[in-house]
């Protein structure tokens, strides 16, 4: 009862805050048949994208883009690791060398990062950051500054490549091996190592404009120089996308009342949801989120209704919470089998390492996608600087869901095309359970993905919600 009090305390001060700034809408989107964010900037037609799943594919493509950059880069993340190998290579592509060759050709590289964390109980420390950005401008042209206007325990989480105000990365891929080596692929071998899940998009026509002008609001912002107008990049697609983010008010003097985009783009299209809601996150702690599933499990929207997440076995930190909210999904589906919670572990034969689910994407029906930098949190929807494209396109939604679930699933795409209920139910479902009975019982594992069982205890249904409203209130 304490515990759901909190929650229910933090879920006001959440629309107490959008009601103060006007931005109630974010949290409860009118019914305007449209599955598009109110929120600047709107969509923008003529685009294309090219989803990349995990480091191997993500990496060497930005190592790709950077290096062959003619006029400028902007990059913006969380952290960045000088020593960082974006390709594994003999010799590999470090970043601090490929961002100083980039610089001596003359083109105009430009980098921005979190400040880091106040107190040394979180990573990466302040302290630790300045010794980065030093070492990333040693002896280079490259001009690295540090952000350090956030709210408190918070942090700029999102992850933004520009490159000639041409081409876009937008994703959940930090360019750092703090925490774990983003380099992995999509077998995920069992390496002796923390494996690692993640994804990102490569961005071209008019949406590249919008993702380079966020980056210069901020570094307007950090550095006082006002950058030249960018210039929106001619038809590149047929694809319309949106660019979503999220900044928190009285941050930027630019945006004083912040940015809430990627919490109306959840909430306007899992609100909508009739057969197929599939998240995959890092975290999975905010009770907005989770009431709206709740409510949409006690009572389906149609007969096929199935959600399934993808979390990682124990995240780095928030793992009460987590599994706390994960048991009131369970408690609202009463065993009826329509919502299955799961994880992935990096296996090679026998040999199973744990694997850390990083991406942050959402589908949902088959026609809506979202990837980027927001994690399913309180701190990617309303106190972290964060940035999501958003896609409707029925073709786009499910080939990646195929891709995604060729790789969990270790089948091939033509192997899980059916009808998705039918894959959930034949195949995730008794995969998922079989191999978590086996990995409780200490047997010899047959499948790298299993079910991520909710949390039946009192005491972590209570301190969920404590250790939320500390980090998150």
């Amino acid at each position: 009862m304490l515990g759901s009090a909190v929650e229910r305390s933090m879920a006001a001060h959440h629309r107490y805050r959008l009601r103060r700034l006007g931005r109630l809408d974010a949290l409860e989107p009118g019914d305007d048949g449209s599955p598009w964010c109110r929120e600047a900037p709107p969509p923008r037609e003529g685009c294309s994208i090219d989803v990349l799943i995990d480091g191997a594919e993500v990496l060497p493509a930005i190592a790709k883009a950077i290096a062959g950059a003619r006029r400028s880069v902007r990059m913006a993340g969380w952290h960045a690791a000088p020593h960082f190998a974006l390709e594994q290579g003999h010799p590999p592509t470090i970043l601090r060398e490929l961002l100083a060759r980039t610089a001596a050709r003359g083109v105009e590289v430009r980098v921005l990062l979190w400040a880091g964390a106040p107190f040394r109980v979180f990573s990466p420390a302040r302290a630790d950051v300045r010794a980065d950005v030093r070492e990333l401008a040693r002896d280079s042209a490259a001009r690295v500054a540090i952000d350090d206007r956030e709210r408190l325990l918070h942090c700029h989480h999102e992850k933004v490549v520009v490159v000639d105000d041409e081409l876009a990365f937008v994703g959940g891929v930090d360019l750092t091996d703090l925490g774990g080596d983003r380099w992995d692929t999509p077998q995920h071998p069992a390496r002796g190592r923390l494996g690692w899940h993640d994804a990102g998009t490569r961005l071209r026509g008019p949406i590249v404009a919008d993702v380079a002008e966020h980056f210069d609001l901020r570094w307007t912002e950090v550095t006082d120089e006002k950058p030249k107008a960018v210039p929106r990049p001619a038809q590149a697609g047929k694809t319309t996308i949106q660019l979503l983010r999220t900044i928190p008010e009285h941050v930027y003097a630019r945006m004083r009342d912040g940015a809430f985009g990627i919490l109306e783009g959840y909430m306007r299209s899992l609100s909508s949801a009739h057969e197929l809601v599939y998240l995959e996150s890092q975290f999975f702690w905010l009770p907005e989120i989770v009431s709206l599933l709740s409510e949409m499990l006690r009572e389906p929207p149609s007969d096929r209704f199935r959600v399934v997440l993808l979390l990682p076995s124990k995240a780095n930190n928030g793992e009460e919470d987590t599994r706390g909210m994960l048991a009131h999904l369970a408690d609202a589906d009463r065993d009826r089998g329509r919502f299955l919670a799961t994880t992935i572990d990096a296996m090679t034969g026998s040999t199973v390492d744990p694997l850390y689910v990083h991406a942050k994407i959402g589908i949902v029906d088959d026609r809506w996608l979202t990837i980027g930098s927001a994690n399913l949190n309180a701190h990617s929807f309303f106190n972290d600087s964060e940035v999501n494209v958003q896609i409707c396109d029925q073709t786009l939604a499910r080939s990646t869901r195929l891709r995604l679930w060729s790789e969990h699933l270790g089948l091939s795409e033509n192997e899980i095309a059916g009808d998705p209920t039918e894959i959930i139910d034949g195949l995730w479902i008794p995969i998922a359970r079989r191999e978590g009975e086996r990995r409780r019982a200490a047997q010899r594992r047959e499948h790298r993905l299993r079910e991520l069982t909710p949390s039946s205890r009192k005491l972590e249904r209570l301190l969920g919600p404590m250790d939320a409203i500390v980090v998150d209130a």
